[in-house]
């Protein structure tokens, strides 16, 4: 499968809000339309920049997100899209660069790539199986709350 393919085992979701869990854990409510779910467990200083780049401040990124940017530009290539997967209870992440080359680096912390997503402005996308699992789970404790009733 190349890069531009559409991957239908997948869905685009968006960032709804950012928000922190504690003074040491941010967390994400993504959308897609059909499904919100939360992704917490990264640092407070990751999801402040998260925020920071939804709300389009990208003068000064953090220095690992300066080296991807000047190693994309050394290559000619570019960022273009992000898939969150989950792997033994954790969310990690596969990021797509194209251009001169198509490369796909695997299995990235979820945070950081979601990071890079938001300053580039490239889709997030998500495992639909896990969305499908998400929307199960939030059905069947709907239902249990109804016959507790």
């Amino acid at each position: 499968m190349k890069i531009s393919d559409i991957d239908t085992d997948y869905e685009t979701v968006k960032i709804d809000k950012i928000g922190m869990i504690d003074p040491l854990t941010g967390a994400v409510l993504f959308k897609d339309g059909k499904v919100e779910f939360f992704m917490s467990g990264f640092s407070s200083e990751v999801a402040g920049m998260i925020s920071g780049f939804v709300e389009g401040k990208r003068d000064d990124p953090p220095t690992i997100y300066r080296l991807v940017e000047q190693i994309c530009e050394e290559n000619e290539i570019l960022l273009v899209k992000v898939k969150i997967y989950e792997s033994g209870g954790i969310f990690r992440a596969n990021l797509y660069f194209t251009g001169r080359k198509d490369m796909v680096f695997r299995n990235f912390r979820a945070s950081d790539a979601i990071a890079l997503a938001t300053f580039y402005n490239i889709p997030i996308l998500v495992r639909k199986s896990m969305l499908k699992k998400i929307q199960e789970s939030k059905n069947k404790s709907s239902n249990q709350m109804s016959k507790n009733d």
